[in-house]
Protein backbone atom coordinates (compact mmCIF):
# COMPACT_ATOMS: atom_id res chain seq x y z
CA UNK A 1 0.00 0.00 0.00
CA UNK A 2 1.64 3.53 -0.89
CA UNK A 3 1.68 6.05 1.77
CA UNK A 4 -1.02 8.79 1.46
CA UNK A 5 1.46 12.01 1.94
CA UNK A 6 0.73 16.03 -0.22
CA UNK A 7 3.31 18.35 -0.82
CA UNK A 8 2.83 22.28 -1.11
CA UNK A 9 4.72 25.23 -1.33
CA UNK A 10 4.70 27.42 1.45
CA UNK A 11 3.15 30.92 1.54
CA UNK A 12 6.06 31.95 3.86
CA UNK A 13 9.38 31.81 4.00
CA UNK A 14 10.92 28.94 6.36
CA UNK A 15 14.92 28.61 6.04
CA UNK A 16 15.00 28.30 2.65
CA UNK A 17 13.01 25.03 2.19
CA UNK A 18 10.96 25.30 -0.50
CA UNK A 19 8.54 22.59 -0.42
CA UNK A 20 6.81 20.70 2.79
CA UNK A 21 5.69 17.27 2.52
CA UNK A 22 2.93 15.10 5.12
CA UNK A 23 -0.94 15.30 5.36
CA UNK A 24 -3.08 17.96 4.70
CA UNK A 25 -6.06 20.14 5.56
CA UNK A 26 -7.84 22.08 3.55
CA UNK A 27 -10.17 24.86 3.91
CA UNK A 28 -11.94 25.07 0.50
CA UNK A 29 -14.09 28.03 2.15
CA UNK A 30 -11.47 30.18 2.17
CA UNK A 31 -8.88 28.40 -0.26
CA UNK A 32 -6.29 27.56 2.35
CA UNK A 33 -4.42 24.65 2.83
CA UNK A 34 -2.02 23.18 5.53
CA UNK A 35 0.36 20.51 5.37
CA UNK A 36 1.14 18.58 8.73
CA UNK A 37 4.94 17.78 8.76
CA UNK A 38 6.83 15.74 11.74
CA UNK A 39 8.71 18.68 12.15
CA UNK A 40 7.42 21.91 11.96
CA UNK A 41 3.73 21.74 12.73
CA UNK A 42 1.13 22.96 10.46
CA UNK A 43 2.41 25.28 7.46
CA UNK A 44 0.31 27.19 5.30
CA UNK A 45 0.71 26.78 1.70
CA UNK A 46 -0.30 27.97 -1.89
CA UNK A 47 -3.29 26.23 -2.70
CA UNK A 48 -2.73 25.81 -6.40
CA UNK A 49 0.75 23.89 -5.34
CA UNK A 50 -0.83 20.93 -3.39
CA UNK A 51 -0.19 17.62 -4.90
CA UNK A 52 -0.57 14.08 -3.82
CA UNK A 53 2.04 11.63 -3.40
CA UNK A 54 1.92 8.81 -6.15
CA UNK A 55 3.49 5.99 -4.28
CA UNK A 56 6.79 5.76 -7.21
CA UNK A 57 10.07 6.80 -7.22
CA UNK A 58 11.78 8.74 -10.18
CA UNK A 59 15.58 6.48 -10.93
CA UNK A 60 17.35 8.84 -8.58
CA UNK A 61 15.28 7.56 -5.80
CA UNK A 62 12.97 10.94 -5.84
CA UNK A 63 8.85 10.79 -4.92
CA UNK A 64 6.92 11.67 -7.64
CA UNK A 65 4.02 13.85 -7.01
CA UNK A 66 1.35 15.19 -8.78
CA UNK A 67 2.42 18.23 -10.71
CA UNK A 68 6.09 16.91 -11.45
CA UNK A 69 7.78 17.51 -14.80
CA UNK A 70 9.00 13.72 -15.99
CA UNK A 71 11.44 13.20 -18.43
CA UNK A 72 9.99 9.46 -19.59
CA UNK A 73 11.85 6.80 -21.86
CA UNK A 74 9.24 4.51 -23.37
CA UNK A 75 9.79 1.61 -25.95
CA UNK A 76 7.34 1.42 -28.75
CA UNK A 77 6.76 -1.62 -30.36
CA UNK A 78 5.24 -1.00 -33.92
CA UNK A 79 7.20 -4.00 -36.26
CA UNK A 80 10.65 -2.06 -34.31
CA UNK A 81 11.97 -1.36 -31.10
CA UNK A 82 12.21 2.33 -30.10
CA UNK A 83 13.59 3.87 -27.61
CA UNK A 84 11.66 7.35 -27.08
CA UNK A 85 12.63 10.09 -24.64
CA UNK A 86 9.83 12.83 -23.55
CA UNK A 87 8.60 14.80 -21.23
CA UNK A 88 5.05 15.27 -19.56
CA UNK A 89 3.21 16.60 -16.23
CA UNK A 90 2.04 13.99 -13.34
CA UNK A 91 -1.66 14.74 -12.86
CA UNK A 92 -4.52 13.02 -11.42
CA UNK A 93 -8.14 12.14 -13.27
CA UNK A 94 -10.71 9.68 -12.86
CA UNK A 95 -9.06 8.40 -9.77
CA UNK A 96 -5.65 7.54 -11.28
CA UNK A 97 -2.38 9.09 -11.55
CA UNK A 98 -1.96 10.50 -15.03
CA UNK A 99 0.77 11.30 -17.37
CA UNK A 100 -0.78 14.85 -18.87
CA UNK A 101 1.08 17.33 -21.49
CA UNK A 102 2.80 14.54 -23.37
CA UNK A 103 5.77 15.32 -26.16
CA UNK A 104 5.89 12.32 -27.78
CA UNK A 105 6.35 11.45 -31.22
CA UNK A 106 5.19 8.34 -31.07
CA UNK A 107 2.89 7.58 -28.10
CA UNK A 108 0.62 10.87 -27.84
CA UNK A 109 -1.09 9.32 -31.51
CA UNK A 110 -2.18 6.45 -28.68
CA UNK A 111 -3.15 8.47 -26.04
CA UNK A 112 -5.51 11.26 -27.96
CA UNK A 113 -6.65 14.17 -26.08
CA UNK A 114 -8.54 17.18 -27.25
CA UNK A 115 -6.29 19.80 -27.13
CA UNK A 116 -3.87 17.88 -29.22
CA UNK A 117 -1.72 17.21 -25.77
CA UNK A 118 -1.21 13.33 -24.93
CA UNK A 119 -2.40 12.19 -21.56
CA UNK A 120 -2.53 8.37 -20.41
CA UNK A 121 -2.47 6.65 -16.97
CA UNK A 122 1.11 6.62 -14.92
CA UNK A 123 1.02 2.83 -15.12
CA UNK A 124 0.23 2.24 -19.66
CA UNK A 125 4.25 3.03 -19.74
CA UNK A 126 5.92 -0.29 -18.53
CA UNK A 127 6.71 1.45 -15.31
CA UNK A 128 10.46 0.90 -13.38
CA UNK A 129 12.49 3.24 -11.64
CA UNK A 130 14.59 3.45 -15.14
CA UNK A 131 11.89 4.77 -16.90
CA UNK A 132 11.22 8.35 -15.24
CA UNK A 133 13.47 11.39 -13.95
CA UNK A 134 11.69 14.09 -11.89
CA UNK A 135 13.17 17.42 -13.74
CA UNK A 136 10.53 20.03 -12.30
CA UNK A 137 7.54 20.85 -11.76
CA UNK A 138 4.48 22.86 -13.23
CA UNK A 139 4.55 25.18 -10.49
CA UNK A 140 8.42 26.62 -10.80
CA UNK A 141 8.66 25.28 -14.01
CA UNK A 142 6.12 25.93 -16.36
CA UNK A 143 7.87 26.60 -19.44
CA UNK A 144 8.96 23.06 -19.90
CA UNK A 145 5.23 22.45 -21.15
CA UNK A 146 5.41 24.78 -23.53
CA UNK A 147 6.15 23.67 -27.29
CA UNK A 148 9.46 25.37 -28.85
Amino acid sequence: MREIKFRGSPIEDYDDLNWFEGGIYINKDDRLAYINTDYSGVVPVHWDSVGQYTGLKDSKGNEIYEGDIIHCVHWFFNGDEIEEHFTASVGFRDGSFTLENIKSRYYSDFTGEENGKGICWIGDINYCEEDYEVIGNIYENPEMLIEK
